[in-house]
């Protein structure tokens, strides 16, 4: 173990003669080296800092001069922070004197984490009182936000701390302060449902805001099922009676789906009725009925209100009714209960309603969500997941006495042209996000012009976080994969002689839509990349959705895929076959059989043979069936180093001589 090493590990175990006795005696470059090393992106003072001792802390202060503001990497509560300063180890951890301590020898009290946070938000988060008011005593910006917008108020108002969010209203902290998606410290309370810290901030002079969403905070508490701050709230003199009608329907929903009580969920609703029949009358705007919800139109009298009674599932149809007309089509919320309600008839095995609920779904945030949504993404992941449960479980008996049915192959295709109509979103949201990126780096705007354009990109920048999270460099690659589980799924299905011809030639002409793509994403793979090496299980719990996948290999070569197409290590997909040759020989066979060339070379200069090593290759493969005369051309020039440069050799071969 390295002295580094060895000095982090005494500033975790709180050893401080192992420390002295390691730093004792050695140079002041050489502590200096030592104690501004890390081990997991953690230096010796983040370290004792987030652990709280403090013996340690002193010791490589005073003695060792440590930087009291080299930033490393820290866990709380099983998340990652990057970039944390000191002073936010110890006011996360609730470390009081350590937080004295650092301020003593100079700490920025207003320093940040990556995200923007600072040591008082972090004070904040967990409650530590005392440490807040330290900390602004010395200076800490009570205002200063975190990336999302979300102030120290805001989230010592979400965690529940009174005594916190009372101490920040007395210093006149901003109550009606937004975030980027524009709630306040109001709704942050609604959602986490503390009464008194609501009461606090509407004497302090908290408004009715609408959120990016068009959520106010008495809807936020609504969704949320907190009866004590919705009854509160709906009591203000602020409130219209149609809000107070909507935050009531809408709370019935919430008891139908998330908490499970349908009597209360009729007592709510019955109140909202009573209160749009008073005078002047305001009816329901009833939108028009939609399949998926069986036609369900909602109630619009108390007779009808009470034969619900004898419907438990028209209950949960009428909620789901109701959600989708109070918060509309682009809250994550009616999506969600939407997929929570498929989930639930799945579970009853009744298959048929859960892949409507989930088309459903998966079409509207198609149509209102930014490429590449999360929320998105997570819709295709549950329907490869779905119908790889159906396709293997077939026949089975389930709990409640239904049998698992037979795959409809025609949902599976339309789901999965939903999924290539994703990939090919993402794709196009990517390069255009290359563009923008290059017309920026070759701009030449100077002066007040750059200024300008500079507030520009900002603005644009608050507004488009607002409306995606395509921050994930990863994103292209799960829509990719997701697509890819269905996919592996239909081409399974085609390989079965029984397939019907006019059904092949559909998923085929679909596999081909994907594969006219030419995606290439994480390290450069392409579809038969991953179809051809583990790494593109998402869902590998069952057989039929596992890859690599030969059926999806075959069918993905016969619309076309390049087997010689190179990820950016020069591997071919027939190299990442080699490396899991032993377990799956079928992968290879189809590869060589379409075109693939088995001397071809990587970046690293392997080859087929030399990967399967220590198998021979002759003891795989025909290595003779499948050389050509043209790979052996290619391997003479390389092996007499004949220049391109003569003009001997034209330019449309180099890419195939480089690659033998």
């Amino acid at each position: 173990m390295d002295l580094a090493c060895i000095v982090c590990n005494a500033a975790r175990d709180n050893n401080l003669n192992l420390l002295k006795s390691v730093l004792n005696g050695r140079s002041a470059s050489e502590i200096s080296m030592l104690i501004s090393s890390k081990v997991n992106g953690a230096t010796p003072l983040v370290i004792s800092c987030r652990n709280g001792h403090s013996e340690i802390v002193e010791y490589l202060l005073t003695w060792c001069q440590a930087d009291v503001e080299q930033v490393g990497s820290v866990s709380f509560d099983g998340e990652p922070i990057e970039d944390a300063p000191p002073l936010w180890c110890a006011s996360a951890a609730g470390h009081l004197g350590i937080v004295k301590l650092l301020v003593r020898h100079g700490a920025n009290v207003n320093s940040t984490t990556r995200t923007n946070s600072t040591p008082l938000r972090a004070a904040c988060f967990d409650g530590h009182f005392e440490i807040v008011k330290y900390l602004i005593q010395h200076g800490a910006d009570f205002e200063v936000a975190n990336r999302h917008g979300h102030t120290c108020l805001m989230i010592a108002c979400y965690k529940g701390h009174f005594k916190i969010a009372q101490y920040l209203l007395s210093l006149n902290a901003n109550v009606n302060r937004c975030s980027v998606k524009g709630n306040t410290a109001l709704h942050d309370c609604a959602e986490s449902g503390s009464l008194e810290i609501l009461q606090l901030l509407l004497k302090h002079g908290a408004t009715m805001e609408v959120d990016y969403y068009g959520m106010t905070p008495l809807l936020a508490a609504s969704v949320t099922g907190h009866v004590p701050i919705v009854e509160h709230l709906i009591t203000l003199p602020c409130v219209t009676r149609e809000s107070r009608i909507d935050a009531l329907e809408l709370l019935g929903a919430t008891y139908v789906d998330k908490k499970r009580d349908m009597v209360s969920a009729l007592s709510l609703w019955r109140r909202a009725m009573e209160e749009r029949n008073l005078e002047p009358k305001i009816p329901k705007k009833i939108q028009e009925p939609i399949a998926a919800y069986e036609y369900v139109s909602e109630v619009t009298t108390i007779e009808e209100l009470e034969e619900l009674v004898l419907d438990p599932d028209e209950m949960r149809m009428q909620a789901l009714v109701i959600r989708q007309r109070i918060l509309g089509p682009t809250h994550p919320d009616t999506s969600y209960y939407i997929r929570f309600r498929g989930a639930h008839y799945a579970d009853a095995g009744r298959f048929d309603r859960c892949i409507d609920l989930w088309t459903y779904a998966l079409t509207m945030q198609q149509k209102i969500l930014p490429p590449l949504s999360p929320m998105t993404q997570s819709s295709l992941l549950s329907f490869a997941e779905l119908f790889s449960f159906m396709m293997m479980e077939a026949g089975r008996l389930l709990p409640r006495g239904r049998v698992v049915p037979s795959i409809e192959a025609c949902d599976m295709l339309m789901i999965f042209c939903k999924a290539v109509v994703e990939v090919e979103r993402g794709q196009s949201w990517s390069m255009e996000q290359q563009q923008k990126i290059g017309t920026t780096a070759t701009s030449t705007a100077s002066g007040e012009e750059q200024q300008q354009q500079q507030s520009a990109n900002a603005a644009a920048a608050a507004v488009a976080s607002l409306h995606d999270c395509n921050n994930d460099p990863n994103a292209l690659s799960r829509a990719l994969v997701s697509a890819l589980h269905i996919g592996c799924l239909l081409a399974w299905l085609i390989d079965d002689e029984a397939c019907c011809p006019n059904m092949r030639k559909d998923i085929l002409k679909a596999l081909y839509k994907l594969n006219r793509l030419n995606v290439a994403v994480r390290s450069g793979r392409t579809a038969l990349h991953y179809a051809c090496y583990r790494e593109g299980t998402l869902v590998g719990r069952y057989p039929a959705c596992q890859f690599p996948s030969p059926y999806l290999a075959k069918a993905l070569l016969e619309v076309g895929a390049d087997p010689n197409a190179t990820d950016d290590a020069g591997n071919t997909p027939l190299h990442l076959a080699a490396m899991v040759y032993p377990k799956w020989p079928h992968i290879a066979k189809i590869l060589l059989d379409n075109g693939a060339h088995i001397d071809a070379r990587n970046k690293a200069g392997e080859t087929f043979e030399s990967l399967i090593k220590p198998k021979k290759i002759h003891e795989t493969v025909n290595t003779l069936k499948y050389t050509t005369l043209a790979c052996l051309a290619a391997k003479t020039i390389r092996k007499h180093n004949i220049s391109y440069e003569a003009g001997a050799v034209p330019e449309t071969l180099h890419k195939f001589i480089d690659m033998h």
